[in-house]
């Protein structure tokens, strides 16, 4: 099962980002923690760290928050070097679009090879602009 991040106006989507498995995201988190949190989860990433991924939503207010918290996430993955990719679906999209990572941050990207942390900074302005929630699907 893959985790869906949208931003919905009415039955309308506005925008939205399919992450990958459960399991990617959890990658992804854990990663922050390594890299960003110094092993201790939610001291700097509170929002994106701390929230059950099972929870539903993070409204316009928590938006404001992930959206910091995921441009600092940013900055120091573009200063790391890049791990493999363990993923099968990540290796076929990488190969599709002939992307080499050059750091970190170069690691992480959606099902269409879009970087990740730029579609989540996108989605959360986005939930904020509209006063929406980012749904979890």
């Amino acid at each position: 099962m893959g985790l869906y991040l949208a931003v919905f106006d009415e039955d309308e989507e506005l925008d939205g980002v399919e992450v990958g498995s459960y399991s990617d995201f959890t990658f992804f988190r854990n990663t922050v923690i390594a890299n960003v949190e110094s092993g201790v989860a939610g001291s700097r990433c509170p929002t994106l760290i701390l929230h059950s991924d099972c929870d539903g939503q993070w409204s316009p207010g928590e938006s404001a928050k992930l959206e910091k918290e995921l441009e600092t996430v940013a900055m120091r993955f573009k200063e790391l070097p890049p791990v493999q990719i363990n993923s099968d679906w990540q290796k076929q999209v990488a190969g599709t679009f002939g992307m080499i990572a050059q750091n970190l941050y170069d690691c992480f990207f959606d099902v269409d090879g879009e970087p990740l942390l730029q579609r989540l900074i996108s989605l959360a302005r986005l939930s904020q602009e509209k006063n929406l929630p980012i749904l979890f699907q």
